[in-house]
């Protein structure tokens, strides 16, 4: 069996060396991802789930792949039968001043530490596996998997509820804030939504640190927002 450090990126591990790898070392395996990264407004969501094994829960895939309908079946499959799994938020504020991977990871950090809290687990009995090529400063044991969100179901799940929870919180914010379309492109820069930011100014739940977003304010100065 292959040896992994206490923190490490294995793209060409696969899911079943990393499953029997925790088994060996008698680890509950944790995943987390997170959505929201490249929207120019709103927070970062991370999601992360701590699985049964076997898990129950078919169907788990990468967050992109799957169409609204199905992400919210998964999702309350998720909430209803995942043996612990959170929620956790970097704010805007956040971002702006810490820059949008350090909030992601801030991000992540928060979720585990609430599915390490619901397991009542040592640290020397969880494994994270982290989607992605970078992880956070913490004292878990975990390795980076690149693509992990199409290889390993625990991160799959992360994905599914981070990506449902922040479509929701746009879909909210375009109550309130109906004239940006958010529940159409989710805060992304699309035409539309860069349309509407030169047209209506920044509104308070916009990154600051965005370049499109600078340059609204830039130009509009002190109308930053009109409704």
């Amino acid at each position: 069996m292959k040896r992994v450090a206490r923190r490490s990126v294995l793209p060409d591990w696969t899911w079943p060396e990393l499953a029997q790898m925790a088994r060996e070392e008698g680890r509950w395996i944790i995943g987390v991802d997170e959505a929201g990264r490249g929207p120019l407004c709103g927070p970062v969501v991370a999601g992360a789930a701590a699985l049964a094994d076997p898990n129950p829960i078919e169907g788990l895939a990468c967050s992109k792949t799957l169409s609204p309908k199905r992400r919210a079946a998964l999702y309350a499959h998720i909430t209803a039968h995942a043996p612990a799994w959170a929620l956790a938020q970097g704010s805007v504020e956040e971002i702006d001043e810490l820059n949008i991977l350090q909030a992601s990871l801030l991000a992540m950090h928060r979720a585990v530490d609430q599915v390490v809290a619901q397991l009542q687990l040592p640290l020397d009995h969880v494994l994270v596996l982290v989607d992605g090529n970078r992880l956070p400063q913490w004292p878990y044991r975990s390795v980076a998997v690149v693509k992990g969100d199409e290889k390993v179901p625990a991160i799959s799940a992360g994905s599914i509820l981070a990506k449902v929870n922040r479509d929701r919180w746009c879909e909210a914010q375009a109550r309130l804030y109906p004239q940006y379309g958010l529940d159409v492109h989710m805060g992304y820069p699309t035409p539309m939504h860069l349309e509407r930011l030169q047209i209506h100014g920044a509104s308070p739940i916009h990154r600051r640190s965005f370049g499109p977003v600078q340059q609204v304010l830039a130009a509009h100065q002190s109308q930053e927002y009109r409704p």
